[in-house]
């Protein structure tokens, strides 16, 4: 059984498909919000454009990875 995060990655979520472990993501992400966790002091914070970077870095992400995935039917 793992005991650590890295080995919990390693040995279970690396396994999963690419699709799986985006939900999985969100799930852990969402559970963080509804139990307003908070892991970042204020001098952490990104600024707009950084979070812009970063969205537009993930949208052409799980543009290029799923487009080797998804079958596209005519």
């Amino acid at each position: 059984m793992p005991n650590t995060a890295q080995e919990v990655y390693n040995e279970i979520i690396q396994t999963l498909t690419l699709a799986e472990r985006l939900r999985l993501a969100t799930l852990i992400l969402n559970s963080l919000v509804e139990n307003n966790v908070t892991l970042f002091e204020q001098n952490d914070l990104w600024i707009q454009q950084d979070q812009t970077d970063l969205m537009n870095f993930s949208l052409q992400y799980a543009a290029t990875v799923f487009s080797e995935e998804v079958e596209i039917v005519e």
